[in-house]
């Protein structure tokens, strides 16, 4: 039997997108096969540093970036590659979460393994796109700020389950409706048809990252919600912008007191 968090650590080091999307497939190909388990013996996580990425894009400051307007195909293929950037950060941030945080439930590992799985066919399906659009990934900036937060929380699974799916991923569902309105105005229909795909599927993600925020809280007898507002104060200063989609948050586990809180912020 091979080690899952061995395969993990290949996935998460492979710096070229090709590879570690074909290194994300067969992983999770392999684990559903039954050919990979986590190991007990398996050497202790590294601590927590880049991944393997490619050199570019070039990373630099979120306020630095370039903002374009969809009205031009360079605007259009500016957003589909920042989603695709997205996505390809997100491989990583799933499979270290497969990696870092040990003697977890089995379902727990397949969880995240498949959320690897998703999002290395998301990025598949834009880096495509952007083919059409006339550009590849790592013609335009991007910024490093999903990593970031892997950084700031490798210590502890809470914080990660809590901080990672349920706010920068969840931020997704928010605004992606508005990006597919936009689109449509423009006429760019393919585009949003892959959004709409990932869209669907980034819900099961975060109701992912709620269902094991809420097993750690349960593990260490504390309050998930009241833990969730202290934790989005610790480390983002509670801050966390509107509007919100109600509709995707319930379905990826908010309660309806969270949602009205979400309101006061």
């Amino acid at each position: 039997m091979h080690d899952l968090h061995a395969a993990a650590r290949r996935c998460l080091d492979a710096s070229d997108p090709a590879e570690k999307v074909r290194l994300s497939f067969a992983t999770w190909d392999a684990l559903c096969r039954g050919e990979l388990r986590p190991d007990e013996a398996s050497p202790a996580p590294l601590p927590i540093a880049l991944p393997g990425r490619p050199e570019r894009p070039r990373l630099i400051s979120p306020r630095q970036l370039s903002q374009r307007g969809l009205g031009s195909a360079e605007g259009r293929a500016a957003l589909v590659h920042a989603i695709a950037h997205i996505e390809f950060n997100a491989i990583d941030l799933a499979w270290d979460a497969v990696y870092r945080f040990r003697g977890k439930p089995m379902q727990y590992y397949l969880d995240w393994a498949s959320c690897a799985n998703d999002e290395a066919r998301h990025y598949t399906m834009l880096s495509g796109r952007l083919a059409e659009l006339g550009h590849a990934y790592g013609d335009f900036d991007a910024h490093n700020g999903l990593w970031d937060m892997a950084e700031k929380t490798a210590h502890s699974d809470t914080a990660r389950m809590a901080l990672v799916p349920r706010v920068l991923e969840a931020r997704g569902l928010d605004v992606t409706p508005g990006m597919m309105d936009r689109l449509r105005k423009q006429g760019d229909d393919r585009t949003v048809a892959i959004l709409e795909v990932i869209l669907r599927e980034e819900v099961a993600h975060v109701a992912a990252g709620t269902r094991w925020f809420h097993h750690c809280c349960e593990r260490d007898g504390i309050e998930p919600e009241a833990t969730f507002a202290r934790l989005l104060d610790d480390y983002m200063h509670g801050s966390l912008r509107g509007p919100f989609n109600l509709e995707a948050r319930r379905e990826a586990g908010f309660s309806e007191s969270e949602l009205a809180w979400l309101h006061t912020l």
